[in-house]
């Protein structure tokens, strides 16, 4: 400035609008694609989709812009205090005299934004409860119709109708094809929840796909893809990816399968398995019926020689009563008719009594031998308990008998009087006792 004026050099001057244009071509010159870490604050998303904040640190801050069309498709949501890289172009607002960044794009700092997106949603659907183990249902134990949500092509479905019809043939299984990663994926895999939501068909429903990256498992843990799951009428399997892969769709589900050909071994149980257990259990249940026949026969048999009696009272009775009533009748009727009459009738009835009492006297004694052949087994096994029992006896008598004790060298000291003495002052000076021993009697005078 000096040395323009030395030389006689007008200054250039600027006009507010011409400096503000200036540092607009400088900035958008430099500043066309930066990448700027800092804190977001004051975030904001206003009626038209566009977010506006401040990206700070200690030092300074920035405005920030995120127009709708990029929102959109971020997969997370940003927030107050989030730290984050924001990719950009810086402008200047001329008419405001302010700059300000274009975001672009937004990522976590740290943490990629597919796993913040992953932890915010499921941190809100486990707040509304569809992780909740009480609003899980059980599989069906033996569904005979299964729907399968996943790919047509690759060896996942592949893999599952294989392992479906080794386990149990005759299966009816209906495949909803769809894409399960890249464009249209969430809304063909909510399409085909939806397809067996609405048509009762399906016992159980499985959905999943191979193995894969975070990005292309990402279809899975969407919130579309969630929802649907929770709301459909029957149990839902998840099947995604390896065993070390967790999506959201594994949270939501009735259950999740490690893999897809895992979901195909749990949803169905192995038929040769079941006719085994079935086997088993019929075996034992003709067991059972054998022993309560056997024990049901015994009983009978036991109770068999009564009855007979009974019922061969019951039979005399009522002949005796055809007695009665023939006789009432031969009285009312003709003498010779009567004596014909009665004559055949009491044959008959003498040939029936006869058959009934040869019958009943010919079951008491079979039922008698029977039991003449096990009385003597009951009195020998009588007389070794009553053995055993005497054996006993003995052993308790000569352990406490007195004279075991003397067998051993001990002695029993009486006085004259036969009382037994047990301590010195039972026996003064002068005293005469008698002690037994174990075979004789020594007597003594105490001096």
């Amino acid at each position: 400035m000096a040395q323009q004026e030395l030389f006689g050099i007008e200054p250039k001057i600027y006009t507010v609008t011409s400096l503000t244009a200036a540092i607009h071509r400088v900035l958008s010159a430099h500043f066309d694609d930066v990448r700027v870490m800092g804190e977001i604050s004051g975030y904001k998303v206003w009626t038209s989709g566009h977010a506006y904040f401040t990206l700070k640190d200690n030092g300074a801050q920035i405005r920030c812009v995120l127009f709708r069309q990029v929102l959109r498709y971020l997969k997370f949501t940003p927030g107050d205090g989030m730290a984050v890289v924001a990719r950009g172009a810086v402008e200047v607002r001329q008419e405001r005299g302010e700059y300000q960044l274009i975001v672009t794009s937004l990522e976590p700092q740290g943490a990629g934004a597919l796993q913040v997106a992953f932890e915010q949603l499921k941190q809100k659907l486990a707040a509304e409860g569809l992780f909740d183990a009480a609003r899980k249902r059980p599989l069906p134990p033996y569904p005979r119709r299964i729907g399968i949500v996943t790919s047509p092509q690759g060896a996942v479905i592949q893999d599952m109708l294989n392992i479906l019809g080794r386990r149990f043939p005759g299966l009816h299984i209906r495949l909803y094809p769809t894409a399960v990663q890249g464009e249209g994926a969430v809304e063909g895999i909510v399409e085909g929840l939806r397809y067996f939501s609405g048509h009762p068909w399906a016992d159980v429903v499985i959905v999943g796909r191979g193995g894969g990256s975070l990005e292309d498992l990402w279809a899975f843990n969407e919130e579309a893809v969630a929802r649907a799951i929770a709301a459909c009428p029957v149990p839902v399997i998840s099947a995604v990816g390896h065993e070390t892969d967790f999506t959201i769709a594994d949270f939501v589900a009735d259950l999740r399968a490690p893999t897809p050909s895992a979901a195909a071994e749990l949803v169905v149980k192995n038929r040769a398995d079941l006719l085994r257990q079935l086997g088993d259990l019929l075996r034992r249940a003709w067991r059972a019926v054998q022993l309560h026949a056997s024990a049901a026969r015994n009983r009978l048999q036991e109770r068999g020689v009564d009855r007979a009696a009974t019922l061969a009272r019951r039979r005399v009775a009522l002949l005796w009563q055809e007695l009665d009533e023939l006789d009432q009748r031969l009285r009312r009727g003709d003498p010779r008719t009567r004596l014909a009459s009665s004559g055949a009738l009491l044959d008959q009835l003498e040939r029936r009594a006869g058959d009934r009492v040869r019958a009943l006297l010919h079951e008491r004694r079979l039922r008698l031998e029977l039991l003449a052949g096990r009385l003597p087994e009951c009195v020998q096994r009588h007389l070794e308990t009553a053995k055993q029992m005497e054996r006993l006896a003995r052993a308790r008598l000569e352990a406490l008998s007195p004279l075991s004790v003397l067998e051993r060298g001990y002695a029993i000291v009486k006085r004259a009087d036969g009382r037994i003495v047990r301590v010195a002052a039972d026996a003064p000076s002068g005293s005469k006792l008698r002690i037994r021993l174990k075979e004789d009697e020594l007597r003594a005078t105490v001096d």
